[in-house]
């Protein structure tokens, strides 16, 4: 058994959301995957700075975080950080999915978060598989 473990940076300006999305992911996504450490934040310097630093596995970001939202964030990493991890945009609109797309991220989830659908995702995500399609 691995002791390896994977990090996964949350943000949202709101606990709540952190908390959710967590819940919804869990330790252990899928069998065949370390189990996972979060690191959460609250603020864009902190995403920033544990992006820049490559000390995370995958972000997951609000995309109705304040005053910036996860979109826009996921963009500015993909354009600005060689290497960026891999980024998961959390909407609550379906309707948003194209906007994910703007934003270069590698997957979607639309809350209400369904937690077999995220943590499907977030495996898929981590096993180097974009996954283009909304699913929860």
């Amino acid at each position: 058994m691995s002791t390896q473990t994977t990090k996964i940076l949350v943000f949202s300006h709101r606990p709540e959301v952190r908390e959710t999305i967590i819940t919804a992911v869990g330790r252990r996504p899928a069998p065949d995957l370390a189990r996972v450490d979060y690191v959460e934040a609250a603020t864009i310097a902190d995403v920033l700075y544990e992006a820049d630093a490559g000390t995370v596995d995958l972000l997951i970001l609000d995309g109705e975080a304040q005053p910036t939202g996860g979109m826009g964030l996921s963009r500015q990493l993909k354009d600005e950080i060689t290497n960026c991890p891999p980024v998961v945009v959390a909407v609550r609109r379906k309707d948003d999915r194209w906007l994910a797309t703007w934003s270069q991220a590698d997957a979607v989830l639309v809350h209400p978060l369904d937690p077999l659908a995220a943590a499907e995702t977030v495996a898929e995500v981590l096993r180097g598989s974009a996954v283009p399609v909304v699913k929860g």
